[in-house]
């Protein structure tokens, strides 16, 4: 039987094939420093298993990249942690609670892909209506645009802004409740680089504060800006690992080879095994 995870309302130089992680062999030790814990996740969208058996532990207070191609499982990673995506087996706790229950409500933020803010309020705005949302007052709301850098901008109207400036409306928004835990589904997408590279010294800064982001890409450069990767493809996680243990594993000079390479021997083996490396697409997933 299909479950949700919790209950939310919604408002809009080892052998590099061993690397997919195995629950089972995970100390509990591990388990009680980390963050968020998924544990024989199995995620089933009408035929297709999107994540067969996803397995991981993210500590606390590190950047993580979330990486691999469109279709590879990302997003439904993302919103089964956030508690909103319904599961066939498995289950996900984050800060020693289920995924979606809440009492995570103020604790965990999620940036989805779409746009949330609107461009007829202001900054100010919209941040204060997300800060209704979770419960807190005026000045969560003034330190949320600070976080973001737009003190300066908080009373312009979101559709006045520049692209990067609204991004980081989107961002503040997701801040405003003081999350320990931030889920952020490919936040930099379209953006140019400097746009993107003031993002990251966002995220940055709060995994200094000693808060966990979990961020979603399919750009490889970014991997260079994160304390540790998660490579996925085909609802698989292929490496688990610091970006200098992954190329020390593979051989490669960069994060883009490095998973190219992994990439290879997943097919390899799959075509071995009569199984299709076939990713698919997640749809609005």
């Amino acid at each position: 039987m299909k479950k949700v995870l919790g209950r939310h309302e919604k408002h809009g130089a080892p052998d590099v094939s061993t690397s997919v992680l195995d629950a089972a062999t995970t100390s509990a030790a591990g388990a009680a420093g980390a963050a968020i814990v998924v544990d024989h996740l199995r995620v089933v969208r009408g035929t297709r298993v999107v994540l067969p058996d996803m397995n991981l532990q993210i500590p606390a207070g590190q950047v993580v990249g979330l990486l691999g191609p469109s279709g590879g499982g990302k997003s439904t990673l993302m919103r089964a942690i956030v508690g909103v995506q319904v599961v066939e087996s498995g289950t996900v706790t984050v800060l020693g609670e289920p995924a979606g229950s809440p009492a995570l409500r103020r604790r965990v933020g999620y940036l989805t892909q779409a746009p949330s803010v609107y461009a007829d309020l202001s900054v100010r705005a919209n941040v204060a209506y997300f800060g209704r949302v979770v419960g807190v007052g005026a000045d969560a709301v003034d330190r949320a645009i600070a976080d973001v850098d737009l003190t300066d901008h908080a009373d312009a109207l979101v559709g006045n802004l520049s692209g990067g400036q609204w991004s980081r409306g989107n961002l503040a928004c997701t801040l405003v409740g003081q999350p320990e835990v931030l889920v952020l589904d490919e936040p930099t997408v379209g953006l140019d680089p400097v746009l993107r590279r003031d993002l990251w010294e966002i995220f940055r800064r709060l995994a200094r504060e000693g808060r966990t982001v979990l961020v979603s890409s399919h750009v490889m450069d970014e991997a260079t800006r994160c304390d540790r990767l998660l490579l996925l493809r085909g609802g698989q996680i292929l490496s688990d690992s610091t970006l200098p243990d992954l190329l020390a594993r593979t051989g490669a000079s960069d994060a883009e080879g490095a998973f190219l390479a992994l990439i290879g021997q997943a097919a390899a083996r799959d075509a071995a095994s009569g199984v299709s490396g076939s990713d698919g697409q997640e749809g609005a997933a």
